[in-house]
């Protein structure tokens, strides 16, 4: 019975231990222009570094920079290096909080939405963008998104069951007394 449960424990970490990672969402760990930046003149990019590679694709990545007029100042399509994603920024116009919305493709394929805010001290001489147009991502979080999580998790606990039981079985078979 020892071994029985020795091994029940054993894959009962194994599949927790491992699955792990396979749920884990790419995380923000830095950006430039930093959070909460004061800055006098503004950036000709704006880089968000996440903690693990961002999945490039054409259309999966999308990065606007909105002023505080509302007005959109992102220059182009997002670009992805390794685990950044790149995106130009026009020059900007009023001084205020701007505010980088992003959505990327995290390396375990599900979405990944959220923002970054810097201020503007001084006012720019720039133009601002066209506004996303044909139901494009502006990068804000939508409310479904926001409640969104991704993959169901049946998969994950038919699959636990399905480990636990093959232990069991597999002890029972390997620990019987040979007659």
């Amino acid at each position: 019975m020892r071994r029985l449960l020795t091994v029940g424990a054993f894959a009962l970490v194994a599949l927790v231990g491992g699955a792990a990672p396979a749920l884990a969402h790419n995380v923000l760990v830095g950006s430039d222009p930093a959070e909460g930046a004061q800055l006098s003149a503004g950036p000709r990019e704006v880089r968000l570094t996440f903690d693990q590679p961002v999945r490039a694709g054409e259309s999966y990545n999308t990065v606007n920079v909105v002023g505080p007029d509302g007005s959109f100042w992102a220059d182009g399509p997002a670009r992805v290096e390794g685990n950044s994603v790149v995106a130009p920024v026009r020059e900007l116009g009023p001084a205020g909080t701007y505010t980088v919305g992003y959505r990327i493709l995290s390396s375990d394929g599900h979405p990944v939405p959220g923002k970054v805010t810097f201020t503007l001290t001084a006012p720019g001489k720039g133009t601002p963008a066209p506004g996303p147009q044909g139901g494009q991502s502006t990068g804000q979080p939508s409310d479904q998104e926001e409640q969104s999580g991704g993959m169901p998790i049946w998969p994950w606990i038919a699959g636990a069951v399905l480990v636990v039981v093959l232990g069991l079985v597999l002890a029972l078979r390997l620990g019987k007394p040979k007659s």
